[in-house]
C-alpha cells in the first residue's frame, strides 16, 4: 500500500483560523505505567475529508458517510503534466484538459505536486480549481474530489476574500472532498484508493488515513 496521508504532529499546517494542532503526553510510562497522548485539533486536520455539513446547512455529517463512498477506482489527473504550476494558478476545465474524459469515476484526484510545500508558507499559495472545472467533473460522474493542496478553492489572505465555489459545487451536490493528500506522484492515471475517516458523530469533517492499493 502507498500512504497518501500527512503525519499529524504538533504545529502542522492548518487552514487559517482553524484550531492549532498539538500532540502531547497526557500519561507517561514513568509516572502512570502507560503512555497516552492528548491530541487537540480541529475536524479538518491533516489529510481529511470534508462532509457536506462543512458548508451546506443541513448537509450530511461524518457519521452518515458510508465507507463505500470513499473506496474504489480513482482517476488521477496530473495538473502539472505540462510543467510546474505557479502560486495561486487557477485550474480550469481547459487547463486540466478534461475533454479527454467524457466520463470519470466517482473518485477523482488532482495532482499538483504542491504537497512538497507542506509545512511552509508557500503551501497556502496553492493552485486551485475553478468553478467550471468542478462543475464539469460533477457532470461527468465525480462524487469525491481529492487534492494534494490545502484547499480545492483558493485559500484567501483574509475573510473578505472567501470564495468556496468548489466546496459549494461538490458538497452542495452531496459529494465529498479530500484535502491535504500527499504522494500522488507515485500513482498512475488510475489507482485503487481508500480514505478511512474517524466516525465522528455530527461532525463536518474528519482526519483520514488515505491509501492507494498496489
Amino acid at each position: 500500500m502507498i500512504d497518501l496521508s500527512h503525519v499529524i504532529t504538533t504545529g502542522i499546517t492548518v487552514y487559517p483560523g482553524d484550531p492549532v494542532v498539538t500532540v502531547s503526553p497526557a500519561l507517561t510510562l514513568e509516572r502512570d505505567g502507560v503512555a497516552v497522548s492528548e491530541i487537540r485539533c480541529g475536524s479538518h486536520t491533516g489529510t481529511h475529508v470534508d462532509a457536506p455539513a462543512h458548508t451546506v446547512a443541513g448537509g450530511r455529517t461524518m457519521d452518515a458517510v458510508r465507507l463505500e463512498e470513499l473506496v474504489g477506482a480513482a482517476l488521477v489527473i496530473d495538473a502539472a503534466v505540462d510543467g510546474g504550476l505557479s502560486d495561486f494558478e487557477p485550474l480550469s476545465a481547459e487547463r486540466l484538459r478534461l475533454g479527454r474524459w467524457p466520463s470519470v469515476p466517482a473518485i477523482v484526484l488532482i495532482r499538483t505536486g504542491w504537497d512538497q510545500h507542506f509545512g511552509t508558507d508557500r503551501y497556502l499559495r496553492h493552485p486551485f480549481l475553478t468553478r467550471d472545472a468542478a462543475a464539469t467533473l460533477l457532470e461527468r460522474g465525480m462524487r469525491v474530489l481529492g487534492v494534494d493542496t490545502l484547499n480545492p478553492d483558493r485559500t484567501p489572505a483574509s475573510a473578505e476574500d472567501l470564495d468556496f465555489a468548489v466546496h459549494e459545487s461538490v458538497l452542495g451536490s452531496d459529494g465529498l472532498i479530500i484535502e491535504n493528500l500527499r504522494g500522488l506522484a507515485e500513482l498512475g492515471e488510475t489507482a485503487h484508493v481508500g480514505f478511512f475517516p474517524m466516525r465522528l458523530g455530527g461532525a463536518d469533517g474528519a482526519p483520514v488515513r488515505a491509501v492507494a492499493f498496489n
